[in-house]
């Protein structure tokens, strides 16, 4: 399905869950997301739209403005402009370039510097830690969250998107998750475990919209 909004056609798809609210949100493909009650119908559905037309427009165009920087390669917090050189055997990362044999090699650069990064930040956030379980680490990319924490498993999982983050963010995220195995739940004395060790979180945690 599809509208119009000024000069822009905006495709949305209609999400039907137990909510008692509706909300809107834009995917990584620009696409309307709407997650509405079972009990609205769709001629509500779009009343709404147009009710709320002047807070999608941003959304939109803000939607729009992540994925033009999408575009490129984005790596700890800095974006570079991607050479391919079949010439190359090894990945080399200038001061805003990295080269690389083909998308391949670069995907495989990618995951391996997840595992490295991600578990070298761990290994840093372990010691702020007292008490912490022995847990395991998985990575995998999410549309909706940075981490989960699954405490009866003992695994952090953390978004491989995370790596595009700067690294005082990454550090956030699994500060954030390891906080879980102390309070389970987003309290206050959560949020106060995770001050302590991270006291401008509420900066780190609006850059990130966790």
């Amino acid at each position: 399905m599809k509208f119009k909004l000024n000069d822009y056609i905006i495709n949305y798809e209609v999400v039907r869950k137990d909510n008692k609210n509706l909300y809107f949100r834009f995917d990584e493909n620009c696409n309307l997301i709407i997650t509405a009650p079972r009990f609205i119908s769709d001629k509500e559905v779009q009343n709404l739209i147009m009710k709320n037309s002047s807070a999608i427009l941003k959304m939109y165009e803000d939607a729009l403005e992540r994925s033009k920087r999408d575009e490129k390669f984005w790596y700890l917090g800095k974006s570079y402009e991607v050479n391919f050189d079949n010439r190359v055997k090894d990945i080399e990362v200038g001061e805003d370039t990295i080269t690389c044999f083909n998308e391949e090699a670069l995907e495989d650069f990618y995951a391996k510097e997840c595992e490295r990064v991600f578990k070298e930040e761990i290994d840093v956030c372990k010691k702020c830690f007292n008490n912490l379980p022995d847990f395991d680490l998985k990575i995998r990319r999410m549309r909706t969250r940075w981490g989960v924490c699954n405490t009866r498993k003992n695994i952090i999982t953390l978004n491989s998107e995370l790596l595009k983050k700067d690294i005082s963010l990454i550090d956030y995220v699994i500060v954030h998750e390891m906080a879980h195995f102390f309070e389970a739940n987003h309290s206050k004395n959560f949020w106060h475990i995770v001050e302590e060790v991270i006291p401008d979180y509420k900066i780190k945690r609006k850059k990130l919209r966790y």
